[in-house]
């Protein structure tokens, strides 16, 4: 039982978060802003252009502004900013090549030292070991990295790299992308270091309430076998499934067992739902010495007899979500180009607009393939769809196939993390066509570790380090659960080892967002059965796993919507306690529920699509998935048929493109729904 060191903990954070915020919010108040006038940026450009001619007036005129517009009065007179820009605005383009490398070749230290330092503070909170510690928690919300920007700017980094590189607008990037050569790519990139100065303090604190959210939801377990139906009958074995991943994923492990299957469903529907709406009592989180009863709410102790003390959780998971929000706000206001956690997370990580992604989704959505799609679950599951069905896991291979047996196979083949790393890996890459010297080259770059969590990939900042695999690995070894988690973390892994060491420039490391890396990881997922030698000899096998990657954008674009309109709902709202943000966050479930799918499953209302923890603990990632499987689906086709190893190696040393422009590199084409759509068409026929 953890729950009362789990309280503790957070309630320490947040005392932590609270001073933090009152320390960032103070600077506000004092922070004294720019005295660069209009008049003083038109004098230098003209002094610029006179001196280095015409052919540098554009990016002359396109920097020195933004230069001023981040130019503090502590930074210097209006004449101190003149003579600086004069000073080290750069003409020569050989010159310009030299400042370009020794700026990546510098942040590759800092930024990859800043990040082996938060890998190293947040592995007690992460991985498998002792119990977490106030100390531990302390250490995990430290951020390394806080005072990187207010150092720049402070040493006139910051202010040389804007002078010469300056900002593109995305749709700058979209349009001009299309022609630039690497180079200028690269120093668009670099441009995009500094647009916005936000104070340590502020940094520190969202690092700090970051780590609040992903302890508390890393650390919230359900207790399966302490579960009891409205018969007062167990069915469960001994699990602790932590919420969402292990209770989804548990759910989609019963769709080949028949009426007991469709029960345990529906008792871990109950489970979702009263985590949701926080009617769970907090006496069962994590803890296996009560009984609860998810219909009734009852909870007793092992021996019958009654907990006097049943209190449901006090909002907890929405002040987290709440206390994000906050922390986003500290940032807000020294953002001028993205001044919102909204425009950030679109226009500036994904690179795609809100509304485009909005467009997107709801089009898709609204789709009449849908409901063709689920009139085949329907006929498949010889029922009417309930609302737990879009989790339906049935046009996968291994929905036919026992997990207990697939548990079997892998925790002997995987007893350890050390069995994964060595055998695993390796057996994986050469299946999908990689070659001896670089199977050996990535499996050396990546560090396997247990994981305290659900699991998850984190990247390495610079080529002397290692990217880390997160997976559950059991006292008996890696379950199937695990295992499967472990080949999508791994699908990460490759990404990031590959686009960090086959990249031209640092600068460009990685892809254009999450969800690009989200794609191929899924490519890899959806193998995990052939990597264990298991193959589907189905004749329908393209057709199902098409509708499998179908059913599966339509389940996470209605929770990526609801997580959009939550926050959009806040920032219309931000005077809102989480008992506000709890009822407008179900509300808001019910509408897309009942706009998109209430008419497929069934049940008017229901507040399914609130349950994904990462609303709680990554603030508006979740579009990411959606757009993830689009991109797969687009991937996939690109590499039917082919040498799937050459095709990842010539894709992926791209780098950071603007999505649109990465994707016309990989498959010739953008981002669109179409062809998935015009695909699930196509795979209803055959099966038909």
């Amino acid at each position: 039982m953890r729950t009362k060191p789990l309280l503790f903990i957070a309630t320490l954070c947040l005392a932590l978060t609270t001073l933090l915020t009152v320390s960032c919010s103070k600077k506000n108040n004092n922070d004294a802003m720019s005295n660069i006038n209009q008049k003083t940026i038109e004098t230098t450009i003209q002094e610029l252009c006179s001196q280095y001619g015409s052919d540098q007036e554009a990016r002359i005129r396109r920097s020195v502004p933004q230069v001023a517009s981040l130019w503090e009065t502590a930074d210097g007179t209006p004449e101190d900013f003149k003579s600086f820009c004069l000073q080290h605005y750069v003409a020569d383009p050989t010159q310009l090549e030299r400042m370009s490398q020794i700026l990546q070749d510098n942040l590759e230290s800092l930024l990859g030292c800043f990040n082996k330092i938060s890998v190293d503070l947040k592995y007690n909170l992460h991985c498998e070991g002792p119990e977490i510690t106030p100390l531990d928690e302390m250490f995990g919300g430290f951020d390394p990295s806080a005072h990187f920007t207010d150092d720049m700017y402070e040493q006139k980094i910051a202010f040389a790299v804007v002078l010469n590189f300056p900002y593109y607008s995305l749709q700058e990037k979209n349009e001009l992308g299309k022609n630039w050569s690497r180079q200028q790519w690269a120093y668009a990139r670099l441009g995009d270091l500094f647009t916005s100065r936000v104070p340590a303090a502020c940094n520190q604190n969202l690092s700090n309430q970051l780590a609040a959210a992903d302890n508390y939801i890393s650390n919230y377990n359900i207790m399966m076998g302490q579960l009891r139906d409205e018969n007062g009958k167990s069915l469960f074995p001994n699990l602790a499934l932590i919420t969402h991943w292990g209770l989804r994923d548990e759910l989609k492990t019963h769709y080949n067992q028949g009426e007991e299957g469709l029960a345990k469903q529906r008792i871990i529907y109950q489970v979702m739902r009263r985590i949701i709406d926080q009617t769970i009592p907090q006496c069962v989180i994590n803890n296996d010495q009560v009984i609860w009863a998810p219909y009734s709410n009852q909870v007793t102790k092992l021996d019958g007899s009654a907990v006097e003390d049943a209190k449901p959780e006090p909002d907890t998971r929405y002040q987290f979500f709440l206390n994000n929000f906050h922390a986003m706000q500290q940032v807000d206001r020294y953002n001028p180009m993205y001044p919102t956690a909204i425009q950030r997370a679109f226009n500036q990580d994904m690179e795609v607009s809100y509304e485009e992604i909005e467009q997107l989704f709801t089009t898709f959505c609204s789709a009449p393939e849908v409901a063709t799609v689920a009139k085949l679950i329907e006929k498949r599951l010889g029922r009417k769809l309930e609302p737990f069905d879009i989790w339906y896991d049935g046009f996968k291979s291994r929905s036919t196939i026992n997990e207990d047996l697939l548990t079997a196979k892998t925790q002997k083949l995987y007893p350890n993390k050390e069995a994964f790393a060595t055998l695993g890996m390796p057996s994986i890459l050469r299946q999908l066509g990689f070659n001896n010297e670089k199977t050996k080259f990535i499996c050396n770059h990546v560090t396997v570790d247990a994981s305290r969590g659900a699991g998850h990939a984190w990247e390495s900042n610079m080529r002397s380090d290692n990217a880390r695999l997160r997976t559950r690995i059991g006292k008996e070894g890696m379950d199937y659960k695990g295992y499967n988690i472990a080949v999508h973390e791994f699908g990460h892994n490759v990404e990031q080892t590959i686009t960090l060491h086959d990249v031209d420039n640092y600068i460009m490391k990685g892809v254009p967002n999450t969800a690009f890396t989200e794609a191929l990881a899924f490519v890899f997922q959806t193998r995990d059965l052939e990597f264990l030698g298991i193959h589907d000899a189905n004749p329908n096998r393209e057709a199902l796993e098409t509708l499998d990657i179908f059913w599966g954008c339509y389940e996470i674009m209605g929770v990526a919507l609801v997580d959009m309109y939550a926050w959009h709902w806040l920032y219309e709202h931000p005077t809102a306690s989480a008992a506000d943000l709890k009822a407008q966050v179900i509300a808001i479930a019910q509408q897309v529920w009942n706009q998109y799918y209430a008419n497929i499953l069934g049940e008017e209302n229901s507040p399914i699509l609130a349950i994904y923890s990462h609303m709680i603990d990554s603030p508006l990632y979740l579009p990411n998935y959606p757009y993830g499987h689009i991109i797969q689906f687009q991937l996939e086709q690109q590499l039917k048929g082919k040498d799937i190893a050459a095709e990842i190696e010539r894709i992926y040393p791209v780098g950071r493109l603007t999505p649109q422009n990465w994707m016309r590199h990989a498959v010739g084409t953008e981002v669109s729904t179409q062809p998935l759509l015009t695909a699930a068409t196509e795979a209803l026929k055959e099966l038909k």
